[in-house]
């Protein structure tokens, strides 16, 4: 299931390019210095750092967002994980959704949706080293009984406008939130 990683680099940069454009606020130098280190970027043997992918999963409505209490971090995140070599992060973000939510029926929309660049501290033989998260839209179909997998204490569907106003919210999910509430307010009809 691998996509080949030669040619999703250059597809990767100019998303990442598109996306400056549309948030020039925001630098995406980082994502576009580690591209430059081309197959290595998108495994985790990198180990100063290495792109992930994440799924801002929204229910059909696209009023809720489903969130893990993440096992080994113990804080309520986006589901995502590591690209494991795989250079179409979309994709990738996909199949992180499907494996922890066990969801049927998730479609990953075109385009980065947020770009974030966090530390991960040292746990046991990792030492800690950076995650170049590339994070897309992915939506849920008419089943929404999710299941929850090993990687994840609990899932709990959550209000994205609860979520921007929640202190003890991630600072990246409350970024977030602000930015798909935009797009759905500039998406409403006249």
């Amino acid at each position: 299931m691998t996509r080949p990683v030669s040619s999703s680099l250059e597809a990767l940069r100019s998303e990442v390019l598109n996306y400056s454009g549309r948030w020039p606020d925001e630098d995406v130098t980082p994502f576009l210095e580690l591209l430059q280190d081309g197959d290595n970027a998108f495994g985790r043997e990198r180990l100063e750092g290495h792109f992930t992918a994440s799924a801002w999963l929204v229910d059909r409505r696209g009023t809720r967002l489903l969130m893990t209490h993440h096992r080994k971090l113990g804080r309520w995140l986006q589901l995502g994980g590591h690209a494991d070599g795989d250079g179409d992060l979309a994709f990738a973000a996909l199949r992180e959704a499907r494996e922890e939510s066990g969801l049927p029926g998730l479609e990953v929309d075109h385009g980065i949706f947020d770009l974030d660049r966090h530390w991960i501290p040292e746990r046991k033989d990792v030492p800690g080293h950076w995650h170049y998260d590339v994070r897309f839209v992915v939506r849920a179909g008419d089943d929404e009984a999710f299941v929850v997998s090993d990687e994840s204490h609990a899932l709990a569907w959550r209000d994205v406008g609860l979520l921007l106003d929640d202190p003890d919210t991630d600072p990246s999910i409350r970024r977030m939130a602000g930015k798909w509430l935009q797009r759905s307010v500039t998406r409403l009809p006249a």
